[in-house]
């Protein structure tokens, strides 16, 4: 399910206007991608009510080619129960994981985040799924996205929370908690849960 088409536009004019200024060289191309950006800024302060100044460090600030970002998930079983941590942020719950890291692979940040959010030590062992975010039903954002979920296995630690989580707890299918749709979906979740009951099921793309 795509977003609402004034953010896919405005995402599509933030790309071609980092794209162009990240190549070229000539000042009056450089004035309309800088317009271009600009109009991108606009276009979400106007549907989203955000200050200007804001979205337009988080949103229109990165420099370089223009790529999807990535958000990466530890998928862990427990007593065929899932692991999630409640995050701070919205009190709801969500597989442990973020942002990747400069520097890391996806699955040391799996390993990583599972540590830091959830307590537990892991191994990576498979990679399940790889989506993108905009068919999935998540809320609009104003980033293009692609989720990674890793398997995981506990090989030590024990639960804890972490400076951006408050609960950790093991769920089975039929009674999930209240979820951070930001982060994951039901239907995601459940997914996941086929990987246990299917081993062998193929990785999931998009």
């Amino acid at each position: 399910m795509h977003g609402p088409k004034w953010l896919e536009w405005a995402k599509q004019i933030q790309a071609i206007a980092q794209t162009g200024l990240t190549y070229t060289q000539n000042e009056y191309d450089i004035e309309r991608y800088e317009a271009l950006r600009d109009l991108s800024v606009d276009i979400l302060a106007n549907y989203t009510f955000t200050d200007k100044e804001k979205i337009a460090l988080t949103f229109a600030s990165d420099l370089g080619y223009a790529t999807p970002k990535v958000d990466i998930r530890g998928v862990v079983f427990r007593d065929n129960k899932i692991l999630l941590i409640r995050e701070k942020i919205d009190g709801a719950w969500a597989l442990p994981g973020g942002w990747a890291d400069i520097g890391f692979s996806p699955s040391e940040i799996a390993v990583k985040e599972v540590k830091e959010e959830s307590g537990f030590d892991v191994v990576p062992v498979r990679l399940l799924a790889v989506m993108d975010k905009k068919f999935h039903n998540h809320p609009p954002e104003p980033y293009h996205v692609y989720k990674l979920f890793i398997r995981c296995e506990i090989v030590g630690g024990a639960a804890a929370a972490g400076l951006e989580t408050s609960a950790v707890e093991f769920f089975d299918a039929d009674h999930l908690p209240e979820l951070s749709l930001e982060r994951n979906t039901a239907k995601q979740i459940r997914t996941m849960f086929e990987f246990l009951e299917h081993p062998d099921k193929p990785v999931i793309l998009d």
